[in-house]
């Protein structure tokens, strides 16, 4: 397919380092604010068309497939745009800012008949599904604690995307999205959510703590920070072992298994962009692996830990 990446930031270079690894993927276009910005981006990257405007790169008739990589304070916007220009979309995650907006993106693409995807690439990763596959098939007893972590130190300013609230910043939706999204895979929708954390000066959650609850006692224990090098691992302990995702958990490229390694080379992008290929070539408009459900759970789960905390991102949200 044709791809379009609206937006040129580290992460829109990451992955599209990794989109040009995958047979059959073209990246046709790409859009930012600053057009000598896209046509930098272009040059580097080998991409044809370089726009100033992502409204002029959704008007491309030859893009199939955008990729949204802005803040997440623009998700809602974009995706919304680009499902009107009739484009499917993969937008990455936090997906919005609040369920509402999300609710509203998936009611869209479901009008509009449109592929879209929040972009959790940890869960094509090969050795998480692994890991996933040893607790549905009993490898390690029922499941009773779950621990994940994702933190580091960042100093505070007040401009940077991730202090920045109408850019939609804050540890959680940045950070603590990876070991929510991990217990909602391998647990489930919890029974009750109870959360703690700080505030930075510009109202985002500089760091927090969560208990989620599930049935008959079994839980997940989740921290993030952006004040605290917190490391990014995790571990799953059930009644007859324990596995181990070595850092960094949200591109895991080992994990030990009942006392046994397993590693892979690959934990990047590339089996989520595979993944984005084939439902669309297949003609659905969500994927099986990560269903526009799971991510509705996964912000229902961030905004009442969020409400918790004291943070809200209604004021900011169109």
């Amino acid at each position: 397919m044709k791809w379009g990446v609206i937006a040129t930031g580290g992460i829109a270079q990451t992955v599209t380092a990794d989109m040009l690894k995958v047979e059959g993927v073209q990246v046709l276009a790409v859009s930012s604010r600053d057009e000598s910005r896209a046509q930098a981006f272009a040059e580097r990257f080998g991409i044809e068309r370089a726009y100033g405007d992502y409204h002029d790169l959704l008007a491309d008739p030859d893009v199939e497939v955008v990729y949204v990589a802005t803040p997440h304070g623009q998700h809602h916007e974009v995706t919304l745009a680009a499902l009107d220009a009739g484009k499917h979309v993969l937008c990455e995650k936090a997906f919005a800012l609040t369920v509402a907006q999300a609710e509203e993106m998936v009611a869209k693409a479901r009008e509009k008949n449109l592929f879209l995807m929040e972009a959790m690439w940890t869960r094509f990763n090969p050795l998480v599904r692994k890991v996933h596959e040893a607790i549905r098939d009993g490898e390690i007893g029922e499941v009773r604690s779950l621990r994940a972590t994702f933190g580091f130190s960042l100093d505070f300013d007040p401009d940077h995307r991730l202090w920045a609230k109408e850019a939609g910043g804050g540890a959680l939706l940045d950070l603590g999205v990876y070991p929510v999204a991990l217990a909602h895979m391998l647990l489930g929708v919890p029974l009750e959510v109870r959360a703690w954390g700080g505030k930075a000066p510009s109202d985002v959650d500089s760091d927090a703590g969560l208990l989620l609850g599930y049935p008959g006692g079994a839980h997940a224990l989740l921290s993030c920070s952006l004040v605290a090098d917190l490391g990014c691992t995790a571990d799953i302990v059930g009644t007859k072992g324990r596995i181990d995702i070595a850092e960094p958990m949200f591109a895991a490229t080992k994990a030990t298994i009942n006392g046994v390694e397993h590693t892979i080379e690959d934990g990047g992008y590339t089996h989520q962009i595979r993944a984005v290929e084939e439902c669309v070539a297949a003609g659905l408009t969500e994927s099986p692996a990560i269903t526009w459900q799971n991510t509705l759970e996964v912000m229902r789960t961030l905004e009442e830990a969020l409400g918790q905390i004291g943070v809200s991102y209604a004021d900011v949200v169109k």
